[in-house]
């Protein structure tokens, strides 16, 4: 059995009162710790960043083949 450390790092962010209030109880909710919650949020946003970047990247050649619109894609793929 392989066992792999996975490196670790931490990251302190200032709340404001509302939003701490308002993580609370969705941690409360979902019974997940503050820190779960706010790594999956994190997680979601890189990945919309990412996806977002390579989109833009992409656009011209999609353009180039003539999908000018996201029903463009769909309909063609559809």
């Amino acid at each position: 059995m392989v066992v792999r450390e996975v490196a670790v790092s931490s990251l302190t962010i200032r709340l404001d009162e509302k939003l701490e209030k308002d993580l609370n109880a969705l941690a409360e909710r979902q019974h997940r710790s503050k820190s779960e919650l706010a790594r999956e949020i994190l997680r979601r946003r890189v990945t919309i960043e990412k996806f977002q970047s390579l989109r833009e990247q992409l656009l011209p050649y999609g353009e180039t083949a003539g999908y000018l619109t996201d029903e463009d894609v769909f309909e063609d793929i559809s």
